[in-house]
């Protein structure tokens, strides 16, 4: 009999729903959950454990929960490993993409996890990790646990897998030689492809590459003096308490806040949450990642117009381009409304 163990949040492991985010890693022997369902589709394997951890928790104590789970699996002869399936929640997917990826490269065993198109996950570890293609919602449960199981029973079994796009899987990237059968040469293919796109005919390439958006310069303000400039950072500058819970990493989440009225920002009232470089120099003062000092300067000196009494901030280490792209699309159009002429972004 062989081995499983599933990763799921607090949410599918009945702990709790926001108000849990925060909750350790949990590992109960036995079926939680969409485990129950899972163990239903899987021949001739057993799922002994399943592991529960906070949304929240995993994102912000990345090394304590996988140190956690790694060592539990150590000595446990796991023969496959299943996350999710997250469908369209962004840290859950996120969470279950570096489980399945860690849990793959330093345990050598076998992860697949499930997750729709527009979760954040997809675009981090689609290298990495079997990802099937999963719905929206919850409502899609029966079918993306289905799903994973049949991927599951292959890769146990050993048995070689289709292309990606029959498995039903995310493509990783990853190209194979293969032999039509008859054989067809290189060049008659690339003539038939030419042809098929002369007439308007459906083809597919060989060799698909990745569209890059080119995003168009914004004209030129022509009188700074008269414009209202507003600050935006993916630096993670934000209150103390980060009060709209920011992911210091893999960020689905946007801020805005208040600085009407003041000149700087002041350690101990602001700090950055980012995960990806050294805090220090930012908590020691903000307004190194966050100019508003400067920006203060130049509103009194009158070389802008005035400064917009909000500024902006999310994380941008491990972010998608969805995700970063969708924020940025929210961000533009409550500028746009506010009739704020330039942002002036700052990074880390």
């Amino acid at each position: 009999m062989k081995k499983a163990v599933l990763y799921i949040n607090q949410f599918f492991g009945q702990i709790g729903g926001e108000d849990k985010a925060d909750c350790k890693t949990i590992i109960r022997e036995g079926l939680v959950g969409p485990a129950l369902l899972l163990q239903q589709h899987l021949r001739d394997t057993e799922i002994t454990h399943t592991i529960i951890c906070g949304d929240n928790y995993i994102s912000s104590n990345e090394n304590e929960a996988l140190s956690l789970i790694l060592e539990f699996l150590k000595d446990k002869k796991t023969d496959i490993f299943f996350a999710g399936p997250a469908f369209n929640a962004g840290r859950y997917g996120v969470a279950c993409g570096l489980v399945c990826k860690r849990v793959n490269e330093n345990l050598g065993i076998s992860a697949v996890t499930s997750m729709n198109e527009e979760n954040p996950g997809v675009e981090l570890f689609r290298k990495y990790v079997y990802i099937l293609k999963g719905g929206r919602s919850a409502a899609d449960m029966r079918n993306n646990i289905k799903k994973m199981a049949e991927l599951g029973t292959k890769l146990i079994s050993g048995v070689k897998l289709d292309s990606a796009e029959k498995e039903g899987y995310f493509g990783r990237g990853l190209r194979h030689q293969i032999f039509t059968d008859p054989p067809v040469l290189s060049a008659d293919r690339a003539v038939d492809m030419l042809i098929s796109k002369l007439y308007g005919m459906s083809f597919r390439t060989e060799l698909p590459i990745s569209k890059v958006e080119m995003i168009p310069i914004a004209p030129a303000i022509k009188d700074m003096s008269k414009a209202t400039v507003a600050l935006i950072t993916s630096g993670g500058i934000v209150p103390a308490d980060n009060p709209d819970h920011i992911q210091s990493a893999s960020a689905t989440k946007w801020g805005k806040y208040n600085i009407s009225g003041m000149d700087s920002l002041h350690s101990g009232d602001f700090k950055t949450i980012h995960a990806g470089y050294d805090p220090a120099a930012a908590n020691e003062d903000p307004n190194r990642v966050l100019p508003l000092d400067v920006m203060r300067k130049y509103e009194k000196e009158g070389r802008i117009g005035r400064l917009y009494d909000y500024y902006y901030a999310t994380v941008g280490t491990g972010t998608t381009q969805g995700e970063a792209a969708r924020m940025g699309r929210e961000i533009a159009q409550d500028l746009l409304t506010a009739g704020v002429n330039a942002a002036i972004v700052t990074s880390t």
